[in-house]
């Protein structure tokens, strides 16, 4: 059986003796096994990233960037393998393996630019004869906990940004799905970056302490549900550390009764279904105004989700694939019983699904869920699987204040015509993104991703300007060069009072 080996320069100490089963979730059978390191593992990463990153931030800021020129160019020619090996260990379609492989090397393009976007500010006559200037500097050691539902673009939105600032970087990806995590590391050595600077450890809670505890790492990016990101959140800044910690999501989908329905609903039936609903910026809630447009909603909802396809990850005309694991099949089950045991009125029911040649495979099929209200728990949380549920809204300020009051601010998307009620919602909703006809409004690379409330801890997002900001630290400098003359006229003077 294939075994998943962390990658850490010079080390040779083994796998440990604990491991964890990687799976092919189309048939539910066991297809690797990853050892789950922990303190010497980690201490051996940290150990290596030490000797090689001073080295690395001394480099100069274009030739960082050709290490990520270099680093794109390979990804995008070995991007069909990364996308297969992905697919295999998580389950989502081949388009969406690509998908997710793409929108990570988009922050690797902005990675690519370096140069520029890490310049300093300068100010000349600040004072007489006295100059100003600033420059951001990498902190070190930086770290990342990934989850396993995008194991190849939130890896890169987080090393990407931190290595080309001049920082060292240690993965820690989900022992769910860990191929394509290691992958990266090898073509990042292969791109020209010396060896240590990019390494992967395995692990469970035991790795994640140690990198928290860890005195040597100065950051740490955490990208998972909400509880273990405030955990995340509260132990890394007790150890010193700089941390962000991207939690769950509940993201709503507002339908005004003048939005383009046919579109709205084609929008939903991805945003809410694709990749099996495991995206933290999935659209697993809607929100129709109006009784007229909830029931036209319904309508054109119904056959569009009966149309679905679901299939293995290899099949080219699936929507989605299985659920990534059999817990994770099992807790989706679970919260579609809740929902009907609080009752809401279970439309489409997706539970038991068997899909022909694969009955031992984590699918889950489509579920819909009507006259959803806000006390029931199953509106309340993150349910992270293939389910949609309807909470109708009465007017359009009803339809502002429910995903503002809700616990998660992640995302939010309006489908109108009207400009004026689009601009309104996205300016007074209490939610960090925002779409406007657009179902899943993931930032570009060259802004930041981040949401609010318990959806996000710490005060600076991913990758953009607001990466920049997390993975360096600002120093700034006051000069003055004397003319040589005693007389004292030119005294100095503190610039803000000169």
């Amino acid at each position: 059986m294939r075994t998943i080996d962390h990658v850490i320069s010079g080390y040779s100490g083994g796998g440990g003796a604990r491991s964890h089963d990687v799976f092919d979730p189309n048939t539910g059978q066991v297809q690797a096994k990853v050892g789950l390191g922990g303190q010497a593992e980690l201490d051996a990463a940290v150990k290596a990233a030490q000797k090689v990153q001073p080295e690395w931030a001394a480099t100069n800021p274009q030739r960082r960037a050709r290490v990520m020129f270099k680093f794109k160019e390979l990804v995008e020619a070995n991007k069909d393998e990364l996308a297969r090996l992905l697919s295999s260990e998580h389950g989502k379609v081949i388009d969406d393996a690509h998908g997710d492989v793409q929108r990570g090397l988009e922050v690797i393009e902005y990675a690519c630019g370096i140069p520029q976007v890490l310049k300093g500010e300068y100010t000349q006559g600040a004072g007489p004869g006295i100059d100003v200037y600033s420059m951001r500097q990498p902190l070190g050691i930086g770290a990342g906990i990934t989850p396993f539902n995008f194991p190849a673009m939130i890896p890169m939105w987080m090393f990407g940004m931190a290595i080309a600032c001049g920082n060292a970087f240690i993965l820690k990806p989900s022992e769910r799905d860990p191929s394509v995590p290691v992958r990266l590391a090898e073509l990042f050595v292969e791109a020209g970056a010396p060896e240590g600077l990019l390494q992967v450890v395995h692990g469970d809670k035991e790795m994640v302490d140690a990198i928290l505890d860890h005195e040597a790492i100065s950051a740490v990016s955490f990208v998972g549900s909400s509880d273990i990101a405030h955990y995340v959140y509260k132990r890394g800044v007790a150890a010193g550390k700089r941390v962000q910690a991207m939690g769950g999501a509940k993201n709503h989908g507002i339908i005004m009764p003048d939005a383009d329905l046919d579109q709205a609903v084609n929008d939903l039936i991805g945003a809410a279904y694709g990749s099996a609903g495991e995206r933290c910026m999935a659209l697993p809630v809607v929100v129709p105004v109006g009784e007229d447009t909830a029931e036209r909603l319904r309508e054109k909802l119904i056959p569009a989700i009966d149309s679905l396809r679901v299939g293995v990850s290899t099949d080219k005309d699936a929507q989605y694939g299985p659920m990534v694991t059999a817990e994770q099949k099992g807790r989706v089950e679970n919260w579609i019983q809740k929902g009907v045991d609080e009752g809401a009125e279970l439309v489409v029911d997706g539970r038991g699904f068997k899909l022909q040649g694969h009955e031992d495979g984590f699918f889950v099929g489509p579920s819909l869920f009507d006259h959803v209200t806000t006390d029931m728990e199953s509106y309340k949380e993150e349910i992270f699987g293939p389910v949609l549920q309807i909470v109708r809204a009465k007017d359009f300020e009803e339809a502002v204040r429910l995903p503002s009051d809700h616990q998660y601010g992640n995302g939010v998307a309006i489908f109108t015509r009207n400009g004026h009620a689009a601009r309104e919602f996205a300016q007074r909703v209490n939610v960090g993104m925002v779409g406007v006809n657009v179902p899943i409004p993931v930032p570009v690379s060259y802004h930041s991703f981040g949401g609010w409330k318990r959806s996000a801890f710490g005060d600076t997002n991913q990758y953009g300007t607001e990466g920049l900001k997390f993975w360096t630290k600002v120093k700034t400098v006051t000069q003055r060069w004397p003319d040589g003359s005693a007389t004292g006229e030119n005294a100095f003077v503190i610039p803000t009072m000169g």
